[in-house]
């Protein structure tokens, strides 16, 4: 199956999830996260907005800022040429923005934490760390900038895959936690 193919069946599957196993399995996630050494460890969360049937981050945001972590989300700028993740102390200060995915209303200030976690987001995964996003590049690109941050993905059960084909600058995770 190739990516169009791959993408396709995929984003079919998470269309079909009720919204009650949406928040049963983020909620399955979230403590499989918060066991996490990579967790544990990390000054602060670099997570994305959840957006559609993605894995729910809202109570990850929340329990996060009560676990004492910053918390910084991306936001696309210069009309989807580049994304910065930006430190938001206020959870409610978001609107729709490129792609009409949630993002900070700021623009700052940028998060500047070298050791924070990213959570990544993605359609396809597997136990290598091997990741399919969604195809803009933005996580790829802002990695290859900032290198040395870990990594760690959320996921379905069905989003795990035997293996993800990646391409010479895609930039694998370093953890990756499915639901069952």
């Amino acid at each position: 199956m190739d990516k169009k193919e791959l993408r396709k069946a995929i984003s079919a599957k998470k269309r079909a999830m009720t919204a009650a196993e949406i928040e049963a399995k983020s909620a399955q996630l979230a403590e499989k996260l918060f066991a996490h050494p990579l967790y544990r460890e990390a000054p602060s969360l670099y997570a994305y907005l959840s957006y559609n049937q993605e894995v729910r981050t809202g109570p990850i945001l929340r329990r996060c800022l009560a676990d004492g972590k910053r918390v910084a989300v991306p936001k696309v700028l210069d009309e989807g040429q580049r994304m910065e993740f930006i430190w938001l102390d206020d959870l409610s200060a978001v609107a729709e923005g490129y792609c009409k995915i949630p993002e900070p209303i700021a623009d700052g200030p940028v998060a500047d934490d070298p050791r924070a976690l990213i959570l990544m987001p993605g359609l396809a995964f597997d136990r290598q760390g091997g990741r399919m996003g969604y195809g803009g590049g933005f996580y790829d690109r802002y990695l290859a900038e900032h290198p040395g941050h870990p990594t760690l993905a959320l996921c379905y059960g069905f989003q795990l895959l035997d293996h993800v084909e990646m391409a010479e600058h895609d930039v694998p995770v370093d953890a990756v936690l499915w639901s069952e």
